[in-house]
């Protein structure tokens, strides 16, 4: 079993590009960058930042030209892709890309003028969390049984089943 899956949470560092192919196809690109602050045996506050090349496609590409911009926070899903190509001047040249599945901009919750709160800079929040349908929470076995489960596969609560009628672990908003 194989398994390539990435879970980022950083910083855009500049406006999505965005092209549209045949067929209305549209696909963003844009660097995002994550940082890991240490402190090191002199007691200096190190900070490494790592880029990544983030690339969305079809309707996630649409929906980050629209709402995504340059310092924005944002929490994504994906998988780690590595493509070659030749240069001009005849070189192989490589490049490792992030293709995301999922997205989320995450914001600065805004409290009331004057509240602590909001002098202190606020709390980080998921802007596009939903509530968990009625059925979250409450799978009981008559319910898991009901889905299209293949008769090979494990009925317990590290399957796709676990999640509820009509969800999966996707729609969770972590």
């Amino acid at each position: 079993m194989s398994i390539n899956k990435v879970i980022l949470v950083g910083h855009v560092g500049k406006d999505p590009v965005v092209r549209y192919f045949d067929k209305g196809v549209a696909k963003a690109t844009f660097p995002l960058a994550t940082s890991e602050t240490y402190t090191n045996q002199q007691g200096e506050t190190i900070t490494s930042t790592e880029w990544h090349n983030i690339v969305l496609w079809r309707s996630l590409a649409e929906v980050a030209e629209k709402t995504i911009k340059k310092g924005a926070q944002i929490y994504l899903v994906g998988k780690i892709k590595t493509r070659s190509y030749v240069d001009k001047d005849g070189v192989n040249k490589y490049i490792t890309e992030i293709l995301a599945d999922a997205l989320l901009l995450l914001e600065k919750k805004q409290g009331p003028v004057g509240s602590s709160q909001s002098q202190a800079g606020g709390n980080s929040q998921v802007s596009a969390v939903h509530e968990p349908s009625e059925s979250y929470g409450t799978v009981n076995d008559n319910t898991r049984k009901t889905q299209n489960t293949p008769a090979d596969e494990p009925d317990d609560d590290f399957g796709k089943n676990a999640y509820g009628a009509g969800q999966n672990e996707d729609d969770l908003p972590f």
